[in-house]
């Protein structure tokens, strides 16, 4: 790591945090978001759906184990700038290749550290995510005025299109890991690896299409079923990708979407979206599956949400028959996921691949492969996949869980008293 240099971080509302300079030297500008993992910096920084926006770890203490080339989710870093409390001074694990601070200056991205990350994060849940700059090496020299008119001027990510800047710009195909059982056609919308390799473990052959493929090219696939996936941007700006799934819908195939993907569905149904104050990023977010009663520990990332009622199924506006909110964030209500009662279709706000853990989630791929082999007996039976989920015993109580797997003595706890202590 390089001498300590000044860099200062500026919000558009004019608020300042000093601190030194990380990683490549200069300015950049994104949206200033925090993320609340304590682990997976890797996982994060490279994850596209970060792309134009500044991320700041919550986690005070970042880059100890340093970075290697088996865990990154695409093949760059995608974060605008980055922000870190603490950064480690060594590196202090056997798969590490390279030091965090090295991958973030040879791909020049602007980063600061030794700011105070709680008051910034502090500031972002009471104001919300807004524009920023980090300034750095001669840049860190500017008038704060200029500074700041700089950061002002600077794109807003409300009305943002950023498909285009993530996806691949020509079609690939991974070839099944296990036993194949179909094939789905995934449009490129910022993917991950892990959803690849989640994927492709169930069976599929994945193609991996552009974010521009038309409908007649999608089609010519002849996908066993079709997936959209995380990505960054305003869903409200991707009105073309609505009306590729809206011909998706009415094919009848098979179809899941995460996180950007579920923002599109809710838009193809007709339901609008919303920006968040300051979003969902990081891998504690708690939520409810209403069908089950089931409270998963999930990876998020995403500003925006579905606008969609709460309050049991309802007739889609766009005309693609009933659909409900399916899961639930338990800290604000945010509609996590939708289900569609008379077609093929669902998906969550979440990240099930979720590489940096946790893995709750993951049996969601599994659900996506049974609705895929059902849909090659009837429409029915692959509708009822999504819209009738079975409650296994870890669904029903974590008990039933623990005696499914054979955890358990088969004696059964004393039942609490009045005051909550056992009698």
């Amino acid at each position: 790591m390089r001498a300590r240099e000044k860099a200062v971080l500026v919000l558009e509302d004019g608020r300042r945090f000093s601190g030194q300079a990380y990683g490549a030297r200069g300015r950049t500008f994104g949206e200033a978001v925090f993320a609340t993992g304590m682990t997976g910096y890797q996982e994060t920084i490279t994850d596209p759906s970060y792309a134009g926006q500044i991320v700041l770890q919550t986690a005070p203490h970042i880059g100890n184990t340093g970075v290697n080339d088996e865990d990154p989710e695409s093949s760059r870093i995608w974060v605008a700038g980055y922000v870190v409390r603490d950064p480690s001074r060594t590196v202090s694990n056997h798969r590490a290749v390279r030091s965090l601070d090295d991958d973030l200056e040879t791909q020049g991205v602007v980063g600061i550290s030794g700011i105070d990350t709680r008051a910034v994060t502090r500031h972002l849940r009471d104001k919300g995510a807004m524009r920023a700059g980090i300034f750095s090496g001669a840049d860190a020299d500017l008038e704060a005025h200029d500074q700041l008119g700089l950061v002002r001027e600077s794109p807003e990510m409300t009305g943002s299109h950023l498909s285009t800047a993530v996806s691949t710009p020509v079609l690939y195909t991974v070839e099944a890991t296990a036993e194949r059982i179909g094939s789905v056609a995934i449009v490129d919308l910022g993917i991950k690896a892990a959803t690849i390799r989640a994927l492709a473990e169930r069976g599929f052959d994945v193609h991996v299409v552009p974010e521009s493929v038309t409908a007649e090219e999608l089609f010519a696939l002849d996908p066993s079923a079709v997936f959209y996936s995380n990505g960054p941007g305003d869903p409200g700006a991707s009105d073309d990708h609505v009306e590729l799934l809206r011909a998706v819908l009415r094919r009848g195939t098979p179809f899941f979407g995460i996180c950007f993907g579920n923002q599109l569905l809710g838009r193809a149904l007709g339901f609008g979206t919303y920006k968040l104050p300051f979003g969902h990023r990081g891998i504690n977010q708690p939520v409810l599956d209403r069908r089950t009663g089931r409270v998963e520990i999930t990876a998020h990332n995403h500003g925006f949400a579905v606008d969609a009622p709460l309050d049991g199924p309802v007739e889609t506006p766009a005309g693609f028959g009933r659909a409900e909110v399916t899961h639930v964030d338990l800290n604000d209500d945010v509609v996590e996921g939708i289900a569609c009662l008379d077609i093929p279709a669902f998906s969550v706000q979440y990240h099930p691949e979720a590489a940096a853990g946790p893995h709750d989630s993951q049996y969601l791929f599994d659900r996506f492969r049974d609705m895929v082999l059902a849909s090659q007996r009837s429409k029915e039976e692959a509708i009822a996949v999504e819209a009738e989920p079975q409650v296994t015993p870890r669904d029903a109580s974590p008990r039933q869980g623990a005696e499914a797997a054979g955890l358990t003595s088969g004696t059964e706890p004393a039942a609490p008293t009045q005051t909550g202590k056992d009698a």
